[in-house]
């Protein structure tokens, strides 16, 4: 096998790996967050019916091991992507900005002028990283129930 990193187009055949990477990716965010992470919510089933619908992903291999994924979207003109997840054995590698990047890619592919995505308001780390590859914030929203924003809504335009 090649140890050559693989990005490529999730499909509905890769739901139960995609659920897998999510939810070991978002595990260190359980109970840390209010209200708690969509993520934990997410199913195999689930991910297969928005793949089936017409969402999409992108998935990034190795060996034949997934260990990151993305999932997108086209919302208000622009990509949306969310669920940005890189698996804890493969973090510190870049793995995230590729996966980004990718997403960006795919954007400029479909004609579309930019790239949006949420972040939650205490994830401070996050914030920076997207700020890092030139998103900017365009508003805050808070979850329902809340009185304050809870997430911070960031996009960037491509050339």
């Amino acid at each position: 096998m090649s140890d050559t990193l693989i990005l490529r187009a999730g499909t509905a055949g890769d739901a139960a790996a995609i659920a897998h990477v999510i939810a070991a990716s978002f595990e260190q965010y359980r109970g840390k967050l209010n209200p708690e992470s969509g993520a934990f919510r997410e199913t195999a089933d689930g991910i297969a019916a928005e793949l089936t619908r017409g969402a999409g992903a992108i998935v990034a291999e190795r060996n034949g091991e997934m260990l990151g994924c993305v999932l997108v979207e086209e919302q208000e003109g622009d990509l949306y992507f969310g669920r940005l997840s890189v698996m804890p054995s493969a973090r510190g590698q870049g793995l995230a900005k590729q996966l980004v990047d990718a997403v960006e890619a795919e954007a400029r592919r479909r004609g579309l002028p930019g790239v949006r995505l949420g972040v939650r308001v205490v994830l401070a780390g996050n914030q920076r990283l997207f700020q890092a590859l030139g998103y900017r914030e365009t508003s805050r929203e808070a979850h329902p129930g809340f009185d304050h924003p809870t997430s911070i809504n960031m996009r960037k335009p491509l050339p």
